[in-house]
C-alpha cells in the first residue's frame, strides 16, 4: 500500500510525540513511585521506552518507516532512500511532535507545561557514549532489516532498553528526543546547554553507522528517490 505524503509526515508526528509522552511520563511516574531509588526509576522509565517503540513502529513503520529520530533520517538520507524535501520535513515533525509529547506527559502528571531542565548530563564519557548508543542504534535498523526486516520493531525496542543500561548516558540517540528532554525538568530531562554536544555525538554515531554498514552488508549506495 501506497500512503500520501501527508499521512507519512503526520504518522512521524505522533509517532514521535507518545515517544516522548512515553519517555518524560514514565521518567516522572518512576521517580514519584521510586522513593528514591534511581536504579529502580531508571527501570521504570526503561521498560515503557522499550515497548513504545516496539508498539510504534510495528503500527507505523508500513506507514513512514518509523524514522522518529532525526538521525535516522539523516542515514536514510544518505543512503538515498528519502528525498531531500521529505527528509526536511520529517525531522520538522519529529521535533514538533517530539516537544508536543513532552508538554502531554507535563499535563497528564499536573507538571508546570513550559519548563528548563537542570539536570547535568555533560563530559566526555557520555558525549561518546551518545555516539555508540546511536551507533548501536542505526546498527541495528540496518543490519536487520537486512537479514529479518519483520523483527525490526523487536530488535530496536531491546536495543533502546539494553542501551539505557550500557550507556553512561541512558541512550538518548535521537536529536529531537534530546531537544524535547531539555523542556522536561523531571528525571528525563537534559540541561539546555548540554544538549547541543550531544546532537553533535549523535550524529556522529549515526553516520559512522551508516557507512559501517554498506561495507559489512556489502550494500551499495541507492539513486536518490
Amino acid at each position: 500500500m501506497t500512503f500520501r505524503p501527508m499521512q507519512r509526515y503526520i504518522a512521524e508526528f505522533i509517532g514521535t510525540a507518545f515517544l516522548l509522552a512515553t519517555v518524560v511520563g514514565s521518567g516522572i511516574m518512576a521517580e514519584a513511585l521510586a522513593s528514591g531509588n534511581v536504579a529502580i526509576a531508571l527501570l521504570g522509565n526503561t521498560i515503557p521506552t522499550g515497548a513504545i517503540l516496539v508498539v510504534l513502529i510495528t503500527m507505523l513503520g508500513p506507514i513512514s518507516g518509523a524514522h522518529f529520530n532525526p538521525a535516522v533520517t539523516l542515514v536514510f538520507w544518505l543512503r538515498k532512500e528519502i528525498t531531500n524535501y521529505d527528509s526536511l520535513v520529517y525531522v520538522a515533525v519529529q521535533i514538533i511532535g517530539g516537544i508536543l509529547g513532552v508538554w502531554a506527559a507535563h499535563l497528564m502528571f499536573d507538571e508546570s507545561l513550559f519548563q528548563l531542565s537542570t539536570k547535568s548530563r555533560t563530559g566526555g564519557a557520555q558525549w561518546f557514549a551518545e555516539a555508540v548508543a546511536t551507533f548501536g542504534l542505526v546498527f541495528t535498523i540496518l543490519a536487520t532489516l537486512k537479514t529479518k526486516e519483520t523483527a525490526v520493531p523487536m530488535a530496536v525496542g531491546l536495543y533502546i532498553t539494553a542501551a539505557y543500561w550500557f550507556t553512561a548516558s541512558t541512550s538518548f540517540a535521537n536529536p529531537a528526543v534530546t531537544i524535547a528532554r531539555s523542556l522536561s525538568d523531571t528525571f528525563a530531562g537534559i540541561y539546555p546547554g548540554h544538549m547541543p554536544v550531544f546532537i553533535i555525538a549523535q550524529l556522529i554515531g549515526a553516520v559512522a553507522a551508516s557507512y559501517f554498514c554498506l561495507w559489512l552488508l556489502n550494500e551499495e549506495k541507492s539513486p536518490r528517490s
